[in-house]
């Protein structure tokens, strides 16, 4: 949990191949005959900046970072700049990797632990474009020529010289003239990866930007209702959902730790909420007790989001984000593709194996500490993106859409195992309706039947699993199983043939709560809320979540019919396996409702349906 990105690094099942980066921090391994060392390829400067941050710029911050400079830059010969940081709990070392392979590639790189981490001052402030985009702005005007930002002490009474070797920019992304405009695109993943819409929605200056495995609408991410989406395609919703609390309590915890590691250098990081904006704890506290977040600690957490302000993002984006990923799932990432899409925003997407709750990718796709787009599908995808954006190179910069697909084998780098296309979604929606206890191909001769479970009181879980913040620490993580009486499911008869799925599964379906029915006018408080999963069914029985994710609803009105857009997926069911879609009243890994409740669910109707995004 220390740093929400990938923790470990790929092996090459081919012949080892030297990394990019080892090649280049060993620079003087190979001594030329007259005994002389070989030049580095760049140099690194450890920087403190003063940035001014808040609403109304009043609050002053350390923020430290690291500068990569390549040895080719100069004056005469300016290059672009990448601006990045870190994930949430870690720090500007973790991009150290990432530095050295790019400014060996001519980049000048500013890696900068994000404020309250790292070395950085201030509070957690949830990557808000108020504070972490209006520190970033000004980082930004550094790599621009901007002086009195960077100092070579944390007490700021050193002043760095101004930095002149950056490409600068003639107008900015407004058509407008800007002061020490930099030719500058951001990466980061995570924390690291909202911060650049963040930057970007406040500067106008920065021309591209990579997000990587982070989120649309942090309301969802912490607490999500998978119906009553507030527009088609988003995740936003107007029906609160239920409390990832794991996910929360570990935040929570994280953030502490960094604060009390810092307060020798800013003691006011423990001042009311610790290390965290004053108004978070009292939000958890209130979510952690009803199991969902109130209507103001809403509007918060989304003021923190793209969501919000996703008309304010104009410049190239490209999201990369993990299949196997509990926090920040598939969804988010579609949210932001088709709201940028649809205002005409330079936007491709890439769905990788790997993510938060499944931190380690696989072979050829990435490699935190050692990038190198010889032998790394996403590093060489990243490194074309800002050649192309940042550099003017004509390198094409990939498929509109791309998706890592775990049943092809390869050797060596990943993109054979891609699958690519020019538009998104992909695939073609395919019916199974619910049938008795079967899910059913056809809409002829549906069986009648119903399914009567129980929801728990005060929101305990009612299923067996792990905990999905610890399921990249489990290998492999324990399956989720309900305990009886707790859950309805529905399976197909063994498949005949493989049957792939790409996207969000989809559910129609209608229950019968008449408890609920009486109380839901009370608000969220007295709504149902159900826990809606698709399992891969092994012809020994055997029943896998597909990556541990889980759909959790707050029905708003259970008198009406509702759809569940679930998480998306990239799975292959193999001929001779079954699907197996469960609904359920509890989950370990949520806050249920609040009041116990029979529910039942008839079928023998075609609007109680379940569809998958299946290609060929």
């Amino acid at each position: 949990m220390r740093r929400l990105l990938p923790r470990g690094t790929t092996s090459l099942p081919a012949a080892p191949i030297a990394t990019l980066a080892a090649a280049l921090v060993v620079a003087a391994a190979a001594l030329p005959a007259s005994g002389a060392a070989a030049a580095a390829p760049y140099t690194l400067t450890t920087l403190h900046f003063e940035v001014h941050v808040g609403p109304t710029r009043d609050t002053t911050c350390d923020v430290v970072g690291d500068l990569y400079t390549p040895a080719t830059a100069s004056p005469q010969h300016r290059v672009p700049a990448i601006l990045t940081t870190n994930g949430f709990g870690g720090s500007k070392d973790d991009q150290a990797g990432f530095g050295q392979a790019f400014a060996s590639r001519g980049y000048e790189v500013l890696s900068y632990s994000g404020l309250g981490f790292g070395g950085s001052g201030c509070k957690i402030t949830l990557d808000d474009p108020d504070w972490d985009g209006q520190a970033a702005r000004q980082l930004v005007s550094y790599l621009g020529g901007a002086t009195g930002i960077a100092f070579t002490d944390a007490q700021h009474t050193q002043p760095a010289p101004a930095l002149d070797l950056v490409r600068r920019d003639p107008r900015n992304h407004l058509g407008q003239r800007s002061a020490h405009d930099p030719r500058v695109g951001m990466i980061g993943g995570s924390y690291g990866g909202e911060v650049q819409f963040a930057a970007a929605s406040v500067d106008p200056r920065i021309d591209t930007i990579v997000p990587m495995i982070t989120w649309n609408d942090l309301a969802y991410s912490l607490a999500p209702n998978n119906t009553d989406q507030l527009q088609p395609g988003g995740v936003s919703t107007a029906t609160p959902g239920a409390l990832k609390v794991n996910w929360a309590a570990g935040f929570s915890g994280l953030g502490v730790v960094d604060g009390v590691e810092g307060a020798q250098q800013d003691p006011s990081r423990l001042i009311g909420c610790p290390n965290f904006a004053d108004w978070v704890c009292p939000a958890l506290a209130t979510a952690g007790s009803t199991g969902f977040p109130q209507p103001d600690t809403v509007d918060r957490l989304r003021h923190a989001s793209v969501a919000t302000y996703v008309d304010r993002i104009r410049i190239p984006t490209l999201l990369m984000q993990g299949q196997g990923d509990t926090l920040f799932n598939l969804n988010e990432a579609a949210a932001t593709y088709r709201a940028l899409s649809a205002q005409g925003t330079p936007v491709k997407m890439i769905w990788q194996s790997w993510g938060h709750s499944d931190s380690t990718p696989a072979p050829g796709e990435w490699d935190q500490a050692n990038p190198d787009p010889a032998t790394q599908y996403e590093t060489a995808r990243v490194l074309d993106w800002f050649d192309h954006y940042l550099k003017g190179s004509s390198v094409g910069t990939g498929p509109a859409f791309a998706w890592f697909r775990d049943w092809l084998p390869y050797t060596g780098i990943a993109t054979p195992a891609y699958g690519t296309s020019s538009t998104f979604p992909v695939g073609s929606r395919t019916p199974f309706y619910l049938s008795g206890t079967a899910l059913a191909r056809s809409s002829a001769g549906l069986a009648a039947g119903s399914q009567t479970f129980v929801t728990p009181a005060a929101g305990a879980p009612t299923t067996f699993e792990s905990a999905d913040v610890l399921d990249s620490y489990l290998n492999p993580s324990l399956p989720e199983e309900d305990q009886p009486g707790t859950s309805a499911s529905w399976t197909t008869p063994p498949l005949a043939a493989d049957l792939d799925v790409v996207g969000s599964p989809k559910l129609t379906v209608r229950v019968s709560a008449p408890t609920v029915a009486a109380t839901q006018a009370t608000g969220p408080a007295g709504e149902l809320v159900l826990f809606v999963r698709i399992q891969d069914v092994a012809p020994d029985g055997t029943a896998s979540d597909i990556h541990a994710l889980t759909a959790p609803v707050r029905v708003p009105d259970v008198t009406k019919p509702f759809t569940v857009t679930l998480p998306a997926i990239v799975h292959r069911f193999t001929a001779g396996h079954s699907i197996r879609l469960v609904v359920a009243g509890g989950s370990v890994n949520y806050r249920g409702g609040l009041v116990s409740a029979p529910v039942t669910v008839s079928t023998g109707s075609a609007g109680q349906v379940l569809t998958l995004p299946v290609t060929d």
